[in-house]
């Protein structure tokens, strides 16, 4: 039968949305499949849920919107009974189709405040889902949060629901330890996060109903931390901007001020603002428009036909939630959630068993959950680029490393401003500013390649390379491990790696993530062709590998050919490979020479090697040539839309990984969690 959670806040001011998300993630990292459902919502169409819509947008869920939507407010007052049916009826249709359930309460918009909780209370009875509680501490002393909880077990009890577990959010952080302490393992303590509270500058535009006319949309996706109304100078203007600001101006105002507001937004001597709201609905003049237009505004510029008192009133009035375009505030929720709360204890709870099937999500939250259990320290040399920004973003919000960008701090602390980005926990290194570090590693360096005949100075240019500056540190302990390439090829990226940190044979693998489980590629990045005593050592290391990654290693030594059937040089080669792997590795389950078939393919399997361990049932495979490697993952990844992480490179001491220039912000999320993990395992 299908688990599922009620989450049900006692009144409007919890934060149900953080709560669902830190839930279903947890969810999503134990089975292969977590479906949302909302008992009662608002309308269909354009009025959408924002917690229904994010959270199939996250966990990339196949159902319908109207299939996770109960009932609208308006069925639950002129029919509370057939409402209910329609709810349950909903409800055990979407949750036939996945392994677990979040069911999000009705959100105080309205059912009736003073029956509220009692209604979410009654669905959850009749849904069978223990209810996960959500108690605002918001403006509530201790004793007064013990006696919302206990009215509220209370009301549970008397619609004969059961109550999983307590979550106090909005905490004052000041009083979060001690509340947490006094809760005695009764519940958990979530505390105040403003910039979860924070609007966006697109929750501005949709409050004052304004367009976009500069700037780019991808930007209104920014936290607003407060407002200026420019009624005064511009001197005066300047002196009071703060960070993530909006500023409000009458638009005849436009061409005196807003050139002059865009470029302290650029500068590093000014904070970065968050955007312009132009007021009262007049048109700029032609020669205004194109003197705007020819200046490539970077800052988003909104117009809006409001007066400029009412624009700052709607905007001073507007609070931010979490909705699928929020991803900053997203980051933020799961990261404050997974801090606060025992989430395995949650599922445990539940009852819900781990899923023998693995998917892309499930593997990419395990290498999070994995990397913030014990945070390393990862350097980022390509400090200034944006997905690397993006992803440093990501991953200090979920505690997921330490990082340290390599760059200018001047440079990257404005183009950190200039997106949005919340990078102050990071170390930023200028290679160019620390003269004390350049001569330690060029000392180090020309040690460690001296027999190359790498002299001092010689050792003194090299080093200020951002690449080898990076694995410097990570060779003389001020880092844990090192990610590049998102700028840089796989030439600069490990070159270093292979003079420093090279313990053996360096290979790759990839990870492939499947619709159901994730599989092992080795070597499929660096070595073009290897000899039979290489691609044993390569099977070696990405069976352990793929066993420190939590998948099981069955290694498949592929070839054209299967079993004894084929002869050539390319078949000799595998077949030498696979009996020094027996030799060096006896506890190893292998099968080679294989065809991939008969290594994926149970049916095939059983007619080509009916009684091999691995056929049918391989999870790590191993391809006799980089040629042959490459094809194999790029079509399988094309083909079977499958992820593939990676190239994960093993036989180095400490870790360092290569990324694709073509990488994503989440391609360089997981390669930094891998790499954290790695390194966790290097101890």
């Amino acid at each position: 039968m299908t688990r599922g959670v009620y989450i049900a806040a006692t009144d409007a001011d919890s934060q149900q949305a953080v709560v669902a998300l830190g839930t279903a993630e947890q969810l999503s990292s134990t089975v292969h499949s977590v479906g949302v459902f909302r008992p009662v919502a608002g309308g269909h169409g354009r009025d959408r849920d924002p917690i229904v819509e994010t959270l199939r947008t996250r966990f990339d869920l196949q159902d319908a919107y109207e299939e996770c939507v109960g009932a609208e407010y308006a069925d639950v007052r002129a029919d509370p009974d057939r409402a209910m049916a329609r709810i349950v009826e909903s409800y055990h249709e979407v949750a036939s189709r996945h392994a677990a359930m979040v069911v999000v309460g009705s959100g105080y918009t309205d059912v009736g405040s003073a029956t509220e909780f009692s209604f979410n209370a009654r669905v959850a009875a009749n849904l069978g889902t223990p209810v996960l509680l959500v108690v605002s501490g918001a403006g509530r002393g201790e004793a007064e949060v013990r006696d919302v909880i206990a009215i509220a077990r209370q009301e549970l009890d008397r619609e004969h629901a059961s109550l999983l577990a307590t979550v106090v959010d909005r905490v004052d952080p000041d009083q979060a330890p001690g509340l947490r302490e006094r809760l005695d393992g009764e519940g958990y303590v979530l505390p105040e996060v403003p910039r979860l509270r924070a609007p966006t500058l697109r929750d501005l535009q949709h409050a004052c109903q304004a367009r976009l006319l500069f700037g780019e949309e991808k930007r209104l996706g920014r936290e607003v931390s407060g407002l200026l109304v420019a009624a005064m100078s511009l001197p005066s203007i300047l002196d009071r901007l703060e960070p993530d600001h909006v500023v409000i101006m009458a638009s005849d105002r436009a061409s005196a001020l807003l050139p002059a507001i865009d470029a302290a937004h650029t500068s590093a001597d000014f904070p970065p603002l968050a955007g312009v709201v132009l007021t009262g609905g007049a048109d700029l003049p032609e020669p205004v428009w194109r003197l705007l237009t020819g200046m490539d505004i970077r800052l988003p510029v909104l117009a809006t036909d409001l007066d400029t008192f009412p624009t700052a009133t709607r905007a001073a009035g507007t609070r931010g939630h979490i909705a699928p375009g929020a991803g900053t505030k997203i980051e933020t929720a799961l990261g404050v959630f997974a801090e606060a709360v025992d989430g395995r204890d949650i599922v445990e709870r539940l009852q819900v068993a781990r899923s023998p099937v693995v998917t892309p999500l499930m593997f990419e939250h395990t290498l999070l959950q994995r990397a913030r259990a014990d945070r390393r320290r990862i350097v980022l040399p390509e400090g200034t680029e944006e997905r690397v920004l993006r992803a440093a973003d990501l991953l200090l919000r979920r505690d997921a490393a330490d990082l340290v960008l390599l760059g200018s701090p001047r440079q990257v602390g404005a183009r950190a401003a200039d997106l949005g980005l919340d990078l102050s926990a990071a170390e930023v290194v200028d290679p160019e500013a620390a003269p004390g570090l350049v001569e330690r590693f060029a000392e180090e360096y020309a040690r460690l390649r001296a027999h190359k005949g790498v002299s001092r100075e010689l050792a003194r240019d090299t080093v200020r390379e951002l690449s080898y500056f990076g694995t410097m540190m990570v060779q003389c302990g001020m880092a844990d491990g090192m990610v590049s390439g998102a700028v840089h090829t796989t030439a600069q990226t490990i070159r270093p790696s292979f003079e420093v940190l090279r313990s053996s044979l360096v290979s790759s693998v990839f990870f492939m993530c499947l619709a159901d489980r994730v599989l092992v590629y080795g070597d499929c990045a660096v070595n073009p062709d290897p000899d039979a005593e290489q691609l044993a050592a390569i099977a070696v290391d990405s069976a352990r590998t793929a066993r420190g990654f939590g998948v099981e290693p069955r290694v498949a030594m592929l070839s054209y050919s299967t079993g004894a059937s084929g002869t050539g040089a390319d078949v000799d080669k595998v077949r030498r490979a696979t009996a020094l792997v027996r030799e060096r590795a006896p506890e190893l389950a292998v099968e080679g020479p294989i065809q991939y078939d008969a290594a994926i393919d149970p049916g095939v399997a059983r007619t080509k090697l009916p009684d091999s361990e691995v056929a049918g049932r391989a999870t790590v495979f191993i391809v006799p040539d980089l040629n042959t490697g490459n094809i194999l993952y790029k079509g399988v990844q094309r083909s079977a839309g499958a992820v593939a992480v990676g190239p994960v490179l093993q036989g180095l001491r400490k870790p360092v990984n290569d990324l694709s220039r073509g990488a994503l912000v989440g391609d360089i999320v997981n390669t930094v969690a891998i790499t954290a993990v790695q390194a966790q395992q290097a101890d």
